[in-house]
C-alpha cells in the first residue's frame, strides 16, 4: 500500500485530501491512500517519515513551503528559484542502491527527499490559453507566498510584472497608487491575495475596476467562491476571467506524476 499525504499546520480544510480520495475512487486505484498529517514544527518531518515508512509523497502547505527546504536532499530548479516547495517525493534507498546511484540522502538517512513546486506548473498551464505574445506586462496583486510561483511563471514567459501591495515592497507600488494607466498598460492582472475568499465574499483588491476593458485578463488564485468579487467586477467590464480551481487540479496531477515517476530527479 502506497501512502501519500499533506503536511502543514493547521489542516482544517484540504483540497488535496478531497481531490486525491475522489481520484482514487474514480480511477479504481486501490493500493493508495491520502491522509492529513498536521505538523506544527517542520523539524519533526524526519520523525513523521520514519513513523510512516510507506509514505511515497507529500504535499506541503502553509506554513512549511519555505522552511521545509532545509530537510530536502534535492530541489528542482524552479522550486529553488522561488525558494518554496509544495511537493516532496519520498524515495527509500537501500545502501546498495545508494552506492550505485551515487546519491546520498544527507538529511534522512535511508530516505532521499526530492523537492518540487507544482504550483508553478499549475498556474502556468492554466494561464497559457488566456494570453498570447502581446501580453508583455502584468500586475501581481499581493506579495505573499502564493505570489512566488506566479512570478516564476511570468519570468519564464518573459512577462515583466509590477507587484502591488498595501505596504511598500522593493520595486513595487501601493494599491493607492494604481491608476487607469496601470490597468491599460498591464493587461494581465493576477490576484494572489486571499481577498474575496469565502466567507468574505464581499471583499476584493482595491484597484480601479472602471479602467478594465475587454483587453484585460483577470486571474484569481482564489477558487472559493468560483467567481470572486474581483472576477465579477472584471467580467462586468468585459475582461476575460479565470479562478484558481484548474490551477489546483493541475498542480495536484503534476504531484501525482512526480510521485509515480521511476526517475530520481
Amino acid at each position: 500500500m502506497k501512502h501519500f499525504g499533506l503536511i502543514g499546520y493547521p489542516l482544517s480544510h484540504s483540497f488535496s485530501k478531497k481531490y486525491f480520495t475522489e481520484k482514487f475512487e474514480k480511477e479504481g486505484i486501490e493500493d493508495c491512500t491520502y491522509e492529513l498529517y498536521p505538523l506544527e514544527n517542520i523539524n519533526n518531518l524526519p520523525k513523521l517519515l520514519h513513523k510512516h515508512p510507506h509514505l511515497c509523497g507529500l504535499n506541503v502547505t502553509i506554513p512549511h513551503k519555505i522552511s521545509v527546504l532545509k530537510h530536502l536532499d534535492w530541489i528542482e530548479h524552479d522550486a529553488k528559484r522561488v525558494g518554496a516547495v509544495n511537493c516532496i517525493k519520498v524515495i527509500s534507498q537501500s545502501p546498495v542502491s545508494t552506492a550505485f546511484s551515487g546519491e546520498v540522502a544527507f538529511n534522512n538517512d535511508d530516505l532521499f527527499l526530492e523537492g518540487h513546486n507544482t504550483d508553478i506548473y499549475g498556474f502556468d498551464t492554466s494561464l497559457g490559453p488566456l494570453i498570447n505574445d502581446s501580453f508583455d506586462k502584468a500586475l501581481i496583486l499581493g506579495d505573499g507566498g502564493a505570489a512566488r510561483a506566479v512570478k516564476c511563471s511570468l519570468e519564464n514567459r518573459g512577462i515583466t510584472y509590477t507587484t502591488v501591495t498595501r505596504k511598500r515592497v522593493e520595486g513595487g507600488i501601493l494599491f493607492e497608487e494604481l491608476t487607469a494607466e496601470h490597468i491599460q498598460e498591464n493587461r494581465l492582472i493576477i490576484n494572489t491575495t486571499p481577498l474575496g475568499t469565502y466567507p468574505n465574499i464581499d471583499e476584493c483588491p482595491p484597484i480601479p475596476y472602471e479602467a478594465i476593458t475587454h483587453r484585460n485578463v483577470l486571474f484569481d488564485l482564489v477558487y472559493n467562491p468560483a467567481e470572486t468579487l474581483f472576477l465579477k467586477k472584471g467580467a462586468e467590464h468585459g475582461a476575460t476571467i479565470k479562478n484558481g480551481y484548474e490551477m489546483l487540479v493541475l498542480q495536484a496531477e503534476k504531484a501525482w506524476e512526480i510521485w509515480n515517476s521511476n526517475k530520481i530527479k
